[in-house]
């Protein structure tokens, strides 16, 4: 414990919670530099019990990255980086709701998302984590000589994952097209602070390898996207009003599971402005 600060890991594989700071209060650089430390060891960090404002939230997340504003859902008017994520009673599709690294369909995809928990169901909806450490460590010695110098295209209009956004942008769409982005990535991502190797596709943007064709890079792709999600790799976390998370989207995927068909959820999310993937 230092400064009163507790970090409990959450599993073997992923995730830690953070006790002992109170984020809405002015925190001393030591502190902000413990947070952000625990982050890049433990890839996605929780903290319980908090009260920001949307003033505060935003200046928290300032300490931690750039702030950008999420293509597809308008953000809030006077704070465009604070995106709401609201599930309806009576909307089916889960936003973001299949496995997925957020936006890797842009040039340079955020290096982070914070999400902060307004309204939560009383059971249902939460939310998976993966790393993808673990999931590159654990590959056969030929897979990782195959995927090494490989590429391949991430793309925002994929059929299922256009579905999850459906209901939300009927409330605050920015009118962009899903499918106007696209972008191609390395398979294996060096990560640029910890300089750890990680896989990074996933099931919900990533269309094939760019010197092979949909069909032929089908079997591989899918093969992957099963063992990305091993029990092994996974944190499962229990959302309560008042939580936050944030990850690491350069090493790990999430998925928010979508099990609270007739309640209400609404959570902020913010995204941090990230880099070229090497």
């Amino acid at each position: 414990m230092i400064n009163n600060i507790k970090i409990i890991p959450c599993s073997n594989a992923i995730g830690a919670i953070i006790e002992g700071v109170k984020l809405n209060e002015k925190l001393q650089q030591e502190t902000i530099n413990i947070i952000y430390d625990t982050f890049l060891k433990y890839q996605v960090i929780f903290f319980r019990n908090q009260h920001l404002t949307e003033v505060e939230y935003l200046s928290f997340a300032k300490k931690i990255g750039k702030p950008i504003m999420y293509p597809f859902v308008k953000g809030l008017k006077k704070y465009p980086e604070i995106t709401p994520i609201l599930k309806k009673e009576t909307d089916l599709n889960n936003f973001g709701g299949i496995w997925h690294s957020d936006t890797s369909y842009l040039k340079k995809p955020p290096k982070g998302t914070m999400l902060y928990a307004l309204e939560v169901p009383e059971n249902g909806g939460d939310t998976e984590f993966s790393n993808q450490y673990l999931a590159y460590d654990h590959l056969s010695k030929d897979m990782k000589i195959f995927l090494d110098n490989k590429k391949a295209l991430n793309i925002s209009g994929k059929e299922e994952t256009a579905k999850t956004r459906s209901d939300l942008r009927k409330h605050s769409s920015t009118q962009v097209k899903s499918d106007d982005h696209e972008a191609e990535h390395p398979v294996v991502r060096t990560h640029p602070e910890t300089k750890r190797k990680s896989l990074y596709i996933n099931i919900a943007h990533t269309k094939c390898f760019t010197d092979m064709s949909v069909e032929e890079s089908a079997p591989i792709l899918d093969s992957l996207f099963k063992h990305q999600i091993k029990s092994d790799f996974i944190y499962r976390f229990k959302w309560e009003k008042g939580s936050i998370a944030i990850w690491d989207n350069r090493c790990i995927l999430h998925n928010p599971i979508n099990d609270y068909y007739g309640k209400r959820r609404l959570m902020h999310r913010i995204t941090f402005e990230g880099d070229t993937p090497i």
